[in-house]
């Protein structure tokens, strides 16, 4: 199961917007992508549904979740499709280009939507989380 670290109600304590009605979803992707693009090799202790339990772990997740979704918001994109699709284009006298991926393929993932927002990595790298608390890029063997 998915883990989602945001609620709608903390979207709107950290950001101080009113969630929209896809707010909920957004976190969910947001949880998603921050598991995948950060989280993937950090430590800290969770519980049995892989929640973390240390209370400042859980508000930076929280903070980092919330702001992801407000930079989407900001970026107009929450999924990439707008880095996706054409390599470049040319009618008549006019020519458009968007550049690849770092795939070498216009598949959005150099999309905006696609980067940790600024303020999320802020969220991550507070300096309440001590080595003890969390250590990012580590990988144990069981």
């Amino acid at each position: 199961m998915a883990r989602v670290y945001a609620t709608t109600s903390d979207y709107q304590a950290v950001t101080g917007q009113a969630p929209g009605a896809d707010t909920e979803r957004l976190l969910a992707d947001a949880s998603e992508m921050l598991d995948a693009l950060v989280l993937r090799t950090a430590c800290y202790q969770v519980d049995s549904t892989g929640m973390p339990t240390d209370p400042v772990v859980i508000e930076a997740l929280r903070r980092a979740t919330c702001r992801q979704v407000a930079w989407w918001g900001l970026v107009g994109d929450s999924t990439g499709a707008s880095g996706a699709g054409w390599g470049s284009v040319s009618i008549g006298s006019v020519s458009l280009g968007r550049g690849a991926g770092s795939s070498g393929l216009p598949d959005g993932s150099d999309s905006a939507a696609r980067q940790v927002a600024p303020q999320a990595w802020d969220a991550l790298r507070s300096p309440d989380l001590t080595p003890d608390r969390m250590l990012f890029g580590s990988v144990f063997a069981p």
